[in-house]
C-alpha cells in the first residue's frame, strides 16, 4: 500500500514514515506543499496524509487541486488546527478524514487502514439536489445553471439544508449548525432567512422546494422527479 505524506516538520515526518514502513506501507514524503501537490497528481497512491500549514502551498490548496483534477485518493488531514470551521473546510474541499496533533500513531494507522479499505470511488465535492447545485470550492450556488447570489449566512443555511435534503430540520438544528454558539437572540431569525431564501431559490424559478413542515421545521426537496 503506497501512501503520500506531506509534512514540513521533518522529525515528525521521519517518525511517521518509519512507523508506517514498519506497518507494511510504502511511504513517499514531501516537506513542502508544491512538491506534495506535484507528487499527488503525478503518482498513484492508496491514501494521502496532508498537513494544512505547509510552505509553498497549504494543504487545503493541494486538496482542492487534486479533487479538481478528479483524483479521488482518500485524504487524511493531519494538523494542529482543530477548530470546527477548519474541519468543515477540509471536508467541504473533499477530505475523507481529519486527525489533530498531537496524535496517537496507533490511531493514525487505524484511520489510514479504514480509508484504504473504503477505496477511492468518485465523489464530486459539489452538492446537488435536483437543479440546485452548491460548489463549496467556489462557494457558489446555482439553479438550472444560473448563479444565485447569497449572503454568507444564506449560503451556510443552504449548505446545511442540502446536506440534509428530504429531511425535516428544526429551527434549533439550523441555529446550532449555522449561527455562532454565542447567539442568544430569537429563533425566529431562522424563519426570516428562510423567507429570504425562498425569494432567491424558488420564486424566480417558479418552483417550491424549500417547504415548511408546520410545528417541525423546514425541508429542502428536489424540483426534479
Amino acid at each position: 500500500m503506497r501512501v503520500l505524506l506531506v509534512e514540513d516538520e521533518q522529525d515528525l515526518a521521519e517518525s511517521v514514515r518509519r512507523g508506517l514502513t514498519n506497518e507494511g506501507f510504502v511511504v513517499d514524503v514531501a516537506h513542502d506543499g508544491v512538491t506534495g501537490a506535484w507528487m499527488a497528481v503525478e503518482n498513484p497512491y492508496d491514501a494521502a496524509i496532508l498537513d494544512i500549514m505547509l510552505p509553498g502551498k497549504h494543504g487545503y490548496q493541494i486538496l482542492k487541486e487534486i479533487r479538481e483534477a478528479k483524483i479521488w485518493t482518500p485524504v487524511l488531514m493531519l494538523t494542529a488546527k482543530d477548530g470546527e470551521y477548519d474541519q468543515t473546510d477540509a471536508f467541504d474541499l473533499g477530505a475523507d478524514d481529519y486527525l489533530t496533533k498531537p496524535f496517537s500513531f496507533i490511531v493514525l494507522v487505524a484511520h489510514l487502514r479504514a480509508l484504504i479499505r473504503r477505496g477511492a470511488p468518485e465523489r464530486p465535492v459539489a452538492l446537488t439536489v435536483g437543479s440546485l447545485v452548491l460548489d463549496p470550492v467556489r462557494r457558489m450556488v446555482t439553479r438550472r445553471g444560473s448563479p444565485v447570489p447569497l449572503t454568507p449566512k444564506e449560503y451556510a443555511i443552504v449548505h446545511f439544508l442540502m446536506r440534509h435534503h428530504d429531511q425535516v430540520v428544526s429551527k434549533a438544528e439550523i441555529l446550532d449548525n449555522v449561527w455562532d454558539p454565542a447567539y442568544e437572540g430569537s429563533d425566529n431569525v431562522v424563519e426570516v432567512y428562510i423567507g429570504y431564501l425562498r425569494k432567491k431559490l424558488d420564486l424566480p424559478f417558479d418552483t417550491t422546494t424549500l417547504t415548511t413542515v408546520r410545528g417541525m421545521g423546514y425541508c429542502l426537496v428536489s424540483d426534479e422527479p
